[in-house]
This record gives C-alpha cells, structure tokens and sequence, in this order.
C-alpha cells in the first residue's frame, strides 16, 4: 500500500509541467512526421508510459541516496561514452549512437545526467573557501569534466560537449569561484581561441561562418537556418493550424523532427503556441531553483540546481540555434 503522504507532497507542479511538454511534443513530433509513415511520435508515447512509471518509483525513494550510486553513474557514462566511440552506429559522419539491437540510445544524454550528479557528490564533500575556489580547488573537479567532454567532443558532438561544459561553469560558479580566478582563467583562454579554429571539422567550420553570413551558402550549410527562419516567421501570431505548416509538411525544413522540431511548432502553432512552450520550461526550470533553495541538504541544493541548469542550457541553446541567434551546432 503506497503511503498517502508520497501522493500528498508529490511534486504536481513539475510533473504537469512536464507531461504538457511530452504531449505537446508527441503531438508535434506527429505533425512534423505525418504523411512519412513514421512511427516515431508512438515510440515516444511508449517512453512516456515508461518515464511516468518511472517518476512513480523514484518518488517512493529519498533523493538522498542517488548520491551513493555518483561514483557508479559516472564511471558508467565513461564507459558506455568509450564504447560508442569504438563500436557506435555512425549517423551523418558522427558516432553517436549506441544499439544494443532492442533498443538505441546516445550515451552522451546519460553523461549529463551523470555528471550533474557527481558534480553534486564532490561539491558536497568538499569544503569551499569562503572567498571562492581558486585554479587548484578547480582542478579536481575540472577533470570530472574533462573526461566525458573530450570523449564527446571526439565523436564528433561539439553541441552535447559545449553543454557538458556549461552545466560545469554554471555549478562551479553557484558554488562560487573567485573574481581572479575568473579573470585568470579568461585572460588564458582568449590568447587560444584562433588556435581552436584548426580543431574545428570542415562542416563545423562552415556552419559558423553562415552563422556569421547567412549569404555565403543560402543552398548548402545555409540551408538549415533559412527554412527555419521562414517557418518561424510564417508562423505568424496564431500559426497555421495544426499539420497545417508548409516548411514542415512540405519537407523544406530539414531535420523537421529533431533538431529543428521547435520550428514546426512556431509554424503552425506561432507565437502563441511557442510562447506557451517557452513558459512551461520557465515553470520548470524556476521550479528547479525553488527546490533548490528549499532544498533540506547541499546535496539536494547542488543536484536541483545542475539539473535546472541543464533544462535552461538546452532550451537556449536549441531555441536559439533555430531562431538564428545562435551558430548552429553539432
């Protein structure tokens, strides 16, 4: 018998929250695939039932005891991220992608998680000077990241990884670092910067430089964000209706269902509609922060908020990269 007690401090607010987006997006994820024969907007139905399911279980445990399990959720990513390094499907040029033949998955999703957790291990074990960490206190904690964002940044994932390094900056800068610290840092990473144009792939480089002039390839690495730009226009105040989108059901919007899924919903949903979806991540993501401000431990306080970092740098990032306001990554 389940104490009424889980169901009375059940956290409604985030759970709604969160079910209106997964049926926002299965509805969206169906408009964006309909008339290809696709079944993925059910596939994703079916990992909804699994992921509530889920929520119910781990609502019946303390939070508390995730932390044990660090250590191994880490050096799990670890190896699941060398593994798809070495035995992954290759996709578009990238190893991403591990299949297991019943089901595939990205390791590197279950390396955000991870790192957000062991994160949230050391910060709680160590002590931080009431002035702020300095580059030694930072070096520990830096090789926590290091590690999954070269194996990322390897496969080639320049998105994932620049996310994996913002969900380190935003903890250790809650956690707070020094002003010098900062400063020193800056001053040696900008002398750097040409010099990691070279690392850059040939495509990676290409995207940067139509982020820079959208002129320069309009029909090639241009392509992407032009259709984008003119499905969110199109979209208007009211949208066009649903399944109603040219750029979208036309197929003039490429990668329509995934990295650009947010550009369908701006067509035929239009301001209205992604105003709607922008509010109810605010909801979460401000929700994570009240947590972890009420948060009972620094445990708690340290996971709520990595993992409230992480929804905001996805969102940004993402709605950002599709309105043209950032390069498009990858």
């Amino acid at each position: 018998m389940i104490d009424r007690r889980v169901f009375i401090h059940f956290d409604w607010i985030l759970f709604v929250s969160a079910m209106l987006l997964a049926i926002i997006g299965i509805a969206n994820l169906y408009s964006a695939t309909a008339g290809t024969g696709s079944s993925l907007y059910i596939k994703q139905s079916y990992w909804l039932i699994i992921g509530i399911t889920a929520i119910g279980i781990a609502a019946l445990f303390n939070y508390s005891q995730i932390e044990r399990f660090a250590y191994f959720l880490y050096g799990m990513s670890i190896t699941l991220l060398v593994a798809v390094n070495l035995f992954g499907k290759t996709t578009a040029g990238a190893k991403r992608w591990l299949d297991l033949g019943f089901v595939s998955f990205q390791p590197s999703e279950f390396a955000k998680i991870a790192l957000v957790v062991m994160l949230a291990k050391y910060f709680n074990e160590t002590s931080i000077p009431r002035q702020g960490m300095s580059i030694k206190d930072l070096m520990l904690p830096g090789f926590i990241l290091i590690v999954p964002f070269v194996l990322v940044a390897k496969q080639p994932d320049l998105g994932t990884a620049l996310i994996l390094l913002l969900i380190f900056v935003s903890i250790t800068l809650f956690m707070k670092v020094r002003w010098k610290t900062i400063a020193g840092i800056a001053a040696a990473i900008v002398p750097f910067i040409p010099f990691a144009w070279h690392f850059l792939k040939d495509y990676q480089k290409a995207r940067l430089l139509s982020f820079i002039d959208p002129k320069l390839d309009p029909l090639g690495t241009g392509y992407h964000l032009a259709q984008s730009k003119i499905a969110i226009g199109s979209g208007g105040f009211v949208g066009k209706g649903f399944v109603m989108g040219t750029q979208g059901q036309l197929k003039f919007l490429p990668e329509h269902h995934t990295d650009f899924i947010f550009s369908v919903l701006a067509e035929e949903w239009g301001f209205i509609g992604s105003v709607v979806v922008i509010v109810l991540f605010l909801i979460i993501i401000m929700w994570g922060l009240h947590i972890a401000q009420h948060s009972k431990d620094r445990f708690g306080t340290i996971l709520a908020f990595g993992v409230s970092a992480l929804f905001f740098w996805h969102v940004a990032i993402n709605i950002g990269m599709v309105m043209g306001l950032l390069p498009v990554v990858g």
